[in-house]
């Protein structure tokens, strides 16, 4: 299982998701600058958190454009894992390779704190170490990550199963509570909340190492 994880100027993830993926769990990590365009051998790509150029325009509305990313939407049309983590669950977004939109928290703060988290589905693979109905916590740090879509986007999302992960106790003022939204194949998966930082017992607990584990499926 080979895993590129993205860098764009303004990313401040990478590292924390490369040391999660190779330093916890053993897997090759590259990382690939946002002007590449060469995915070949990849199993899975990671789009971290961080301010992607900046956040300037919207979250996200920047990094849309990169050329990585215009590789990326054939990647994941052809079932490549890919994983948006808070600024890559917007770029997500923006790409459209997810519904919805991600915009300012309800009381215009950054948050940033553990949230727990319940597994809205499992039928991505993703989440389905957790098991349907799972708890777990893990930690936010966000100003944009209020949730937002239409009624239909909503509907359509609750059809097809794709809500993936749901908050406890909605920090933000997400719509349904949402935390994380896939795809409908279920091969793309975007959350706010921030698994790479719950890998290890010391640094913020385990709650992570599942569903970075799901890579290695």
């Amino acid at each position: 299982m080979s895993i590129g994880v993205v860098v764009f100027p303004g990313s401040n993830c990478d590292r924390d998701m490369q040391w999660a993926t190779q330093g916890c769990l053993g897997m090759p990590t590259r990382r690939l600058w946002h002007e590449e365009t060469d995915l070949s051998g990849l199993d899975a790509v990671v789009l971290p958190g961080g301010f992607s150029y900046g956040d300037y325009l919207r979250c996200g509305a920047i990094a849309r454009f990169a050329p990585v990313l215009q590789s990326l939407v054939d990647f994941a049309s052809k079932g490549g894992r890919v994983l948006g983590i808070c600024n890559g669950f917007q770029v997500l977004t923006e790409l459209g390779l997810l519904p919805g939109a991600l915009t300012r928290n309800r009381d215009l703060h950054f948050i940033c704190e553990d949230a727990e988290l319940t597994i809205a589905s499992a039928r991505t693979p993703w989440v389905a170490g957790y098991g349907a109905q799972g708890h777990l916590t893990l930690p936010i740090a966000h100003g944009e990550g209020r949730y937002q879509c239409s009624t239909d986007t909503l509907k359509r999302l609750q059809d097809d199963d794709a809500i993936a992960l749901r908050y406890s106790t909605n920090p933000n003022g997400s719509v349904d509570d949402i935390a994380g939204v896939t795809n409908p194949k279920g091969n793309v998966l975007g959350l706010m909340p921030h698994p790479e930082r719950a890998c290890d017992p010391i640094t913020g607990g385990i709650d992570g190492r599942r569903l970075l584990e799901a890579l290695l499926n």
